[in-house]
């Protein structure tokens, strides 16, 4: 092959943290104007050596080459002069500026001379438009990004990455939290890009979108890289088996749980909010795994979250074993044995700049309380590390910061965390969202083991196989009214769908 036949080369790229070999000795080389996704297990590396490539981790070993130019990379600065640029998975606009200030933020157009200069909104506007107009986004550049969809926001980070004169441009999970209409778009975006000569690396967990975007793949596992295919050579059943290192024949575990009586009832409830869920009645069986499909905008979240004491409801009655409880708050959905999971781990779930250890037993601090009111640590870090033994989460020790854990550790810690307080009832918002295919396998294992064990569990998911793999039975959602339960043995993709749109008023 000719030596310019690859506009980014990473050649044997290693990197260490305290106990971790990162990256071991992984090369990648990406082709001018493709999209060349990136795949692996959470905690492969993909995001460490994007992070090498963008400047906020310098590597221990190997080179960045581009165009044939050796780089020194330092930090983020030098890595957008060089034309690199990347999207993170987690956006961090500036949510009460507008859209333009949020593109040229750092480098605002001036006018003026020497110490009589200002912003030139005029130009900055001109410049926000061209780049929309250029890229085909319909966005008002005066618009405040609090009031913008997380598509829209989606859609300001890649026109930032052009204004930088980008030649490569990282998208890390672009998609996660998409509906159908918006992957579409994003995915005209890319298109135009790549027609325009621009690289996209393309890192993401879900492998239909792999295969229907990117020409080619690469795949890591454990720090190390695998090997890279043409996508087109590539099935979903293959790349599986490239990432996990075996072939994964089977999606769920098997299944050993029996339901048993009902333990919870919800009789026609309504949120306090109008446009939000209305007359929803269903029950919840011990050792149950209930799952709640339905499209975006079907109210699923704010239903369970209801239950969970986080939103308020105007009618109806919640009922545990028989007898009917208030829940007006989380701390009286603990009373009564009810646990949840949130759907954003990173947003609402974990405390990222604390251990494991904390993370753990943040949920449960009454029991550590001594009576001295002080919090007993020995016993809080016993219960921490067997947590981390029982639940298998691949961390050095329970003082691990938790912001360093893959996805599906840190959903791990969050399951340990809810576990502690002894819960009968389990609420899990999108609980494998971001993990990759082998961390889904072991998250459904500790579900299934859980309700084996008589916990009653309502699950969220979008993802159609996982509802259909994990539920005894599905409760389908429109617009925040119920409009069906189906039972396992008659659930099929095309029926949940129907009932998914089966709006009734």
């Amino acid at each position: 092959m000719k030596e310019n036949e690859f506009l980014l080369e990473m050649d044997h790229i290693s990197k260490e943290f305290p106990g971790v070999k990162a990256l071991d000795d992984v090369s990648l080389k990406v082709r001018p104007g493709t999209v060349h996704a990136l795949m692996g297990e959470n905690g492969a590396g993909k995001s460490t050596l994007m992070k090498c490539l963008f400047g906020i981790y310098k590597q221990d070993l190997g080179e960045i080459i581009l165009n044939g130019q050796k780089l020194e990379i330092h930090n983020s600065k030098d890595a957008l002069n060089y034309g690199i640029s990347m999207i993170h998975q987690e956006l961090h606009p500036v949510p009460h500026r507008d859209v333009m200030e949020n593109i040229w933020l750092g480098r605002f157009p001036m006018k003026g001379f020497g110490p009589f200069q200002f912003v030139d909104h005029d130009k900055m506007y001109a410049d926000t438009a061209a780049l929309f107009a250029q890229l085909e986004i319909d966005l008002d550049p005066r618009a405040l990004v609090k009031t913008l969809s997380v598509s829209k926001i989606q859609s300001i980070e890649i026109a930032k990455a052009v204004s930088f004169n980008a030649k490569i441009i990282v998208m890390d999970e672009p998609t996660s939290s998409l509906t159908g209409t918006e992957v579409e778009q994003l995915f005209k975006i890319i298109r135009d890009l790549r027609k325009r000569g621009v690289s996209i690396i393309y890192i993401s967990h879900k492998m239909e979108e792999i295969l229907q975007i990117s020409d080619e793949v690469t795949i890591m596992r454990d720090g190390r890289y695998i090997g890279t295919w043409n996508s087109a050579e590539l099935t979903t059943d293959l790349i599986i088996s490239k990432m996990v290192g075996r072939d994964l024949t089977q999606r769920f575990p098997d299944r050993h749980h029996v339901p048993g009586d009902v333990v919870l009832r919800v009789e026609n409830i309504t949120s306090i909010n109008p446009r939000s869920f209305k007359d929803v009645t269903f029950d919840l069986r011990q050792g149950e795994v209930l799952g709640i499909g339905g499209l975006v905008g079907a109210q699923r979240t704010e239903l369970i979250e209801a239950i969970f004491g986080l939103r308020g409801i105007t009618t109806g009655k919640i009922i545990i074993n028989d007898k009917e409880v208030k829940i007006k708050s989380p701390a009286d959905a603990k009373k009564h044995k009810i646990a949840l999971i949130t759907e954003e781990r990173r947003v609402t779930g974990i405390f990222p700049v604390l251990p494991i250890l904390e993370n753990t037993a943040i949920a449960n601090l009454d029991d550590y309380q001594t009576p001295y009111l002080l919090l007993d640590e020995q016993r809080m870090s016993v219960d921490a590390e067997k947590s981390i033994e029982k639940l298998r989460v691949k961390t050095p020790s329970s003082k691990e910061l938790i912001k360093n854990l893959s996805g599906g550790n840190q959903q791990k810690v969050l399951l340990a965390r809810w576990l502690l307080t002894q819960p009968e009832i389990l609420l899990l918002d999108e609980p494998t969202r971001g993990i990759d295919v082998g961390a889904k396998f072991e998250i459904y294992t500790i579900i299934l083991e859980l309700a084996k064990q008589g916990k009653s569990i309502i699950m969220i998911s979008s993802e159609m196989p996982e509802i259909l793999g994990m539920s005894d039975r599905i409760m389908v959602m429109c617009e925040g009214r119920l409009t069906g339960i189906l039972d396992r043995e008659k659930a099929t993709e095309q029926e949940i769908m129907r009932y998914a749109t089966l709006y009734r008023d």
